[in-house]
C-alpha cells in the first residue's frame, strides 16, 4: 500500500514546478549510456542517436492547449488501441526503451503513480526498440503494472513528434480528458512534479 502524504507535507505546486525549471527550453546532450545485463540485451551495447532530456517541464494552461492527439498503435500484448479510446479521463504517455538507464531510474516512481492514480488516469508506456520479450522482462523487473505500446516503427512517436522530440528518452505526457496535451516532462520525471501534473489534469476532469 502506498502513504499518500497529507497537502501540508507536500511542497507547494509553485514551488514543485518552479524546482524542475518550468518554461526552461531546451535538452541536455547527456547519453543513456550506463548499461546493465538488461540493457546489454536490450541493446547489444549499442545506444547511438539516443540522448535523454534535462527534465524541463512544460505545463499548458487549459485555454492554450492545441488539438486532441491522434494516433492509433498495438500494445505488446496485440490490442490495437488509438488515441480516441484514451479520452474521457486523463491519460499518461511514457516513452522508454529498456536499455535507457533514466528510464530504469524512473520506472519505480512511474509503478507507484500509476497505482496512486488508478482509476482516475490511464498509463501507458511506448517503447521505443525492444522486442517484446525484453519490454516483459524490464515490466517484471520494475512490476509495471501497466502496458506499453510496441513502437519500434515509430508510429506512435512521429504522430506525437509536436510534443516528443525523437531523440528525447524518456520523454512523458500527461493528456487531458479531452485528449489534448496538458504536461510535458523530457527526461526523468521527478515524482512530486509528475504527481502534481496529474492532480492538476485529475481535477479538471472531476
Amino acid at each position: 500500500m502506498i502513504s499518500h502524504p497529507s497537502p501540508a507535507s507536500r511542497p507547494s505546486r509553485r514551488r514543485v514546478l518552479s524546482l524542475a525549471g518550468l518554461g526552461v527550453l531546451g535538452l541536455a546532450l547527456a547519453g543513456c549510456t550506463e548499461e546493465d545485463s538488461l540493457a546489454q540485451q536490450a541493446n547489444s551495447g549499442d545506444q547511438k542517436g539516443y540522448i535523454a532530456g534535462d527534465g524541463t517541464v512544460s505545463e499548458y494552461p487549459a485555454d492554450q492547449r492545441g488539438e486532441p492527439v491522434q494516433f492509433t498503435g498495438t500494445l505488446f500484448d496485440g490490442t490495437t488501441l488509438s488515441a480516441e479510446a484514451l479520452r474521457g479521463s486523463p491519460a499518461l504517455l511514457n516513452f522508454w526503451y529498456a536499455g535507457c538507464a533514466p528510464c530504469r531510474v524512473e520506472a519505480p516512481d512511474l509503478r507507484e503513480l500509476a497505482e496512486r492514480f488508478d482509476g482516475q488516469a490511464a498509463f501507458y508506456g511506448v517503447n521505443l526498440r525492444d522486442e517484446r520479450a525484453t519490454a516483459e522482462a524490464f515490466e517484471r523487473t520494475f512490476e509495471i503494472p501497466y502496458p506499453s505500446f510496441e513502437d519500434k516503427d515509430g508510429g506512435v512517436l512521429m504522430a506525437l513528434s509536436a510534443y516528443v522530440p525523437p531523440q528525447a528518452v524518456p520523454t512523458t505526457l500527461v493528456l487531458d480528458a479531452q485528449g489534448r496535451v496538458a504536461a510535458r516532462i523530457l527526461g526523468i520525471a521527478d515524482r512530486s512534479v509528475l504527481e502534481t501534473l496529474l492532480e492538476d489534469t485529475v481535477a479538471e476532469a472531476a
